[in-house]
């Protein structure tokens, strides 16, 4: 796994920070590598809906 340096609003570190206090994540590197994931799939099912494809997987 790769190390990212990022810069994120306070106010969004602290919705994450709340997520993670809730459990609904281990910690903030997970609840990001998350959003990273759903942002992806949103993106490859944009495009396999508009190429007419089939998602055979998902990352």
């Amino acid at each position: 796994m790769e190390r990212v340096t990022l810069r994120i609003p306070k106010q969004q570190i602290e919705e994450v920070e709340q997520l993670v206090d809730s459990g609904e994540f281990p910690n903030r590197s997970e609840a990001i590598r998350s959003a990273v994931r759903e942002m992806i799939n949103e993106q490859y099912e944009g495009q396999t809906e508009q190429a007419g494809k089939r998602t055979w997987a998902k990352v």
